[in-house]
């Protein structure tokens, strides 16, 4: 059986608040729990009146408590955004609070525009991606005599450290350090399968002797194809806003998006956003069939930015069950 999870932004729809988005995340994770799913991740991102979870780890400890055996975690901290040492002492908070459920995956890109760099005290003059990652293992793993700096809480949990990423270097970087990898292909898809190729060839075993590849898809599932196909225009419209410099709230769903966007918008946003399975059960299970035979993944996550929270809990219920026929189908 191929492992499934998911991915949250805490979307914060029109009309509503962050307490709204967060308290939705909180039932999503409960809610995902119960079906089945293997981790709940949360991703950073900073200065979007759209997204909740810009403080990741206290998002992620929301999550913990609503949950007893789901893994929760990042998808991801921008480490660059961050001391390896602070990071190392959040996780391995939530570590000593939750036990051994928490992951970590981390990711290279600011995950927000330059005046919120330059807010968030970041220097922007030298790229310590590689060296950081190393440096935060190093917190998180065994405690060595005589270390100066200790990670506390922290040192001893061995958190697993994912690298996040949508270009080629994460996937070099993981294959270098044995890592496991996820790939952004939600929405950056085109150097998807060179850097699973590299991932898989170039892989060192390290923290896993193996590699682990995690395939990342959007998910708009409902009873019908037409009313899946609603529930994606919020992130379809969403994404034109972003790349018009007007990120906001996600916005509710249109029958028609040429009404709000422009056909090379659309165009774009299609594309960008492609790796998704969206429709009724049957169809859903089918595409997701596709992108398993295709990609051969070792865990997919699915991510849905869908505006009704209720039409959203029923999406991924829809996605687990399609995931548990393939499972049987396989087996």
């Amino acid at each position: 059986m191929v492992p499934y999870s998911v991915l949250d932004l805490s979307p914060i729809a029109e009309g509503q608040t962050a307490a709204d988005a967060l308290r939705h995340s909180g039932e999503l994770g409960a809610h995902a729990e119960r079906l089945g799913y293997t981790r709940y991740w949360l991703a950073e991102h900073h200065n979007s009146t759209g997204i909740a979870s810009a403080a990741t780890a206290l998002v992620i400890g929301h999550v913990a408590a609503q949950t007893k055996a789901l893994r929760v975690g990042s998808g991801g901290i921008m480490l660059p955004n961050h001391a390896p040492l602070m990071v190392a002492e959040a996780f391995g908070t939530l570590h000593a609070l939750y036990g051994d459920r928490i992951d970590l995956g981390v990711g290279r890109a600011p995950g927000t525009d330059q005046r919120t760099m330059q807010a968030l005290r970041r220097g922007m003059s030298v790229d310590r991606f590689p060296e950081d990652v190393v440096e935060l293992i190093g917190f998180l793993g065994p405690m060595q005599e005589g270390q100066p700096v200790r990670a506390v809480p922290g040192a001893g949990s061995n958190i697993p450290v994912w690298i996040l990423g949508s270009s080629l270097y994460g996937a070099q970087l993981a294959a270098h350090l044995g890592l496991p990898y996820a790939f952004a292909s939600h929405f950056a898809p085109d150097a998807l399968e060179q850097a699973i190729e590299i991932y898989r060839d170039r892989f060192q075993p390290g923290m896993t002797a193996k590699p682990h590849f995690m395939l990342a898809l959007n998910l708009f599932a409902a009873d019908t194809d037409e009313e899946a196909q609603l529930l994606r225009s919020s992130m379809m419209q969403g994404f034109v806003n972003l790349r018009r410099g007007q990120a906001g709230p996600l916005p509710a769903p249109v029958a028609d998006l040429s009404t709000v966007a422009s056909e090379p918008e659309l165009r774009q946003a299609s594309h960008q956003l492609s790796m998704s399975a969206v429709g009724r059960p049957e169809t859903v299970e089918r595409q997701l069939a596709m992108y398993i035979e295709r990609y051969r993944p070792d865990e997919v996550i699915l991510n849905g930015q869908i505006h009704d929270h209720a039409a959203r809990l029923r999406s991924f219920e829809i996605g687990a069950q399609a995931m548990q026929n393939l499972a049987k189908v396989a087996a």
